[in-house]
C-alpha cells in the first residue's frame, strides 16, 4: 500500500514539479491569458500579441536574474525562487 502512495506522489511531482519554476508559471499564465483574450474576451489580435510580448519579457527578465544569481553565488537555487 505504501508503495502505491509513493508512486502516486512521484507521478504527481512529475506533473506538478515544473510549477516550482517562476518561468514556467509565467509562461503558463501568459498562454492562458492569450487564449482567454482570443476566444473568451473578443479582443484584438494586437492585444493578444501584447500579452505574449509581456510574458516573454518577464521570462527573459527572470532568466537574466537567475543568471546573475548563478554568477554571484556559483550555484543555482532551483525551486527557491520567489
Amino acid at each position: 500500500m505504501e508503495h502505491m502512495r509513493m508512486n502516486e506522489r512521484t507521478a504527481a511531482w512529475r506533473w506538478l514539479g515544473p510549477l516550482a519554476s517562476r518561468k514556467v508559471r509565467v509562461a503558463l499564465a501568459t498562454v492562458v491569458a492569450a487564449f482567454a483574450a482570443q476566444w473568451g474576451l473578443n479582443v484584438s489580435e494586437e492585444m493578444v500579441f501584447t500579452i505574449l510580448g509581456v510574458g516573454a519579457a518577464l521570462i527573459l527578465g527572470i532568466a537574466h536574474e537567475d543568471a546573475g544569481r548563478l554568477s554571484a553565488t556559483g550555484k543555482p537555487e532551483v525551486g527557491n525562487e520567489q
